[in-house]
């Protein structure tokens, strides 16, 4: 069989559950935002339906949904050069997760790390669309037959098994129909971690908010958050290897060279033996500079969720032009009749 030719097309997204931090600027929407302008087709996500794999307040979810998407607009998404959804306005990423439930394997699953992770002894309490949480991006995924999909470190084991999943599917019906997704792990800031507990990533769950930068925090918050951030009494390395065992100074350099478009390695040659009392005001410095007129920008687009509304519904027609075929394709070979 010749090997299938596919459109070099950009999916990735982002859950809206909690407040849009830092953590997903640097790791994701920055990203987003890059790839868009580089010619290549681009589809963006507000994945609503991973978000409830773990109940969520129906209020908060609408709301995170519509920051989200402010987030992704104040950042640079532009919605007339990607296409911008909620995953739940476009059925055929559930419909898609049902096919792959059947050619997914429960070993895979058992397998994720990130499952094992957040349920730890209380599998037998946990919602099965948190266990076959994998299937439905790799659906997310596949349902554009996306080519690459920028995400973060701890991602990649999910963007391997919609490989495997591509590739089960293909063996199992002699076709060369889904493509072998490849992830994009780009930057020195893919996984930006706590300001408290530079062992932990910087997440929306955690009980204290001075461990995040929130996208929607104004500049003074911004600037105390990080003047507070926790260090260790010695001065920066001039070398990336002296920041082995340093976990909250590799963290703060890292977000100082995402936030600046520098390496780790350009940031350490400028800030080398200097003390974290000198280093820490560079950083809120660029923070605020950098984060500031994202958050004003959002606070404007909130004022007006109809408009939101209205670029998702747009983003959701030109998504399911792209979708509606590869499903019904997908269902002609699996051998389901009828329209779709």
């Amino acid at each position: 069989m010749a090997e299938a030719s596919f459109t070099p097309r950009v999916f990735s997204g982002v859950q809206p559950s909690g407040d849009l931090h830092l953590g997903n600027y640097l790791g994701a929407i920055r990203r987003f935002v890059e790839v868009q302008d580089t010619g290549v087709e681009t589809i963006y996500c507000m994945v609503d339906l991973h978000a409830i794999t773990v109940w969520q307040d129906p209020a908060d979810l609408a709301r995170s949904t519509r920051t989200l998407c402010a987030g992704y607009l104040a950042a640079g998404i532009d919605p007339q050069k990607s296409i911008l959804i909620n995953q739940s306005q476009v059925p055929e990423h559930a419909q898609l997760a049902w096919i792959f439930n059947c050619v997914a394997r429960m070993g895979w699953m058992q397998r994720m790390t990130q499952f094992k992770d957040k349920v730890g002894k209380n599998a037998q309490n946990a919602s099965l669309g948190l266990f076959a949480y994998p299937a439905l991006m790799a659906a997310d995924i596949l349902i554009y037959h996306a080519t690459h999909v920028p995400v973060g470190e701890d991602q990649k084991q999910h963007v391997e098994l919609t490989r495997d999943i591509a590739a089960k599917f293909n063996h199992d019906y002699d076709v060369d129909f889904f493509p072998m997704t490849e992830p994009v792990i780009e930057g020195a800031a893919t996984r930006v971690m706590s300001l408290r507990d530079g062992s932990k990533k910087m997440s929306k769950s955690d009980p204290s908010d001075a461990s995040r930068i929130n996208m929607m925090d104004d500049a003074d918050t911004i600037a105390r958050k990080i003047r507070r951030a926790k260090t260790d009494p010695d001065a920066l390395p001039s070398e990336v290897a002296g920041l082995e065992e340093r976990p909250e100074a590799r963290n703060l350099v890292n977000i100082y060279a995402g936030l600046n478009d520098q390496s780790v390695d350009q940031v350490l040659e400028e800030v080398g033996g200097r003390q974290f009392s000198e280093f820490k005001p560079m950083l809120a410095e660029l923070a605020v500079s950098k984060l500031a007129p994202i958050s004003t920008e959002m606070t404007r687009l909130l004022a007006d969720p109809g408009e939101i509304d209205r670029i998702l519904a747009s983003g959701a027609q030109r998504a399911r032009a792209i979708t509606a075929p590869i499903l019904a394709r997908t269902y002609e070979i699996v051998g389901m009749v009828g329209p779709v």
